[in-house]
């Protein structure tokens, strides 16, 4: 399955259509975006802009899910800042903590409030 996000005046994703992979492959056997992007707006009677995006992170770098931008510039989706001071690593589009997440195999979560209150911390174990 082909996955399109609909995209709103701001480049904002709105919404996210499943569409057959029949649908987007050409008489070649090439899948084709914009065989997905017509189908979508003729059978919403619309002229939306939409974006082939993939859950398996192939292309556009991050899942076009509700809420995230696309950049065009970048040809990537990306998601909301999560946090003040969290910075985007333009090569993978994914914001990074002011502190790097632990390489020890646990489970981390990032506390804001932490970090506001000493910078030297941030994460915490699950």
């Amino acid at each position: 399955m082909a996955h399109f996000s609909k995209l709103d005046n701001n480049n904002i994703v709105t919404q996210v259509i499943t569409v057959n992979n029949e649908v987007i492959t050409d008489e070649n056997g090439v899948e084709q975006e914009q065989l997905g992007v017509d189908f979508l707006n003729n059978l919403y009677k619309t002229s939306d802009n939409w974006k082939q995006t993939s859950y398996n992170l192939n292309f556009r770098k991050n899942f076009g899910g509700v809420g995230t931008t696309y950049d065009s510039a970048k040809d990537a989706f990306i998601a909301q800042k999560p946090f003040e001071g969290w910075t985007l690593n333009n090569s993978t589009c994914k914001w990074e903590a002011p502190i790097p997440y632990p390489d020890d195999g646990e489970r981390y979560v990032w506390l804001q409030e932490v970090y506001l209150a000493d910078n030297t911390k941030g994460w915490e174990l699950l």
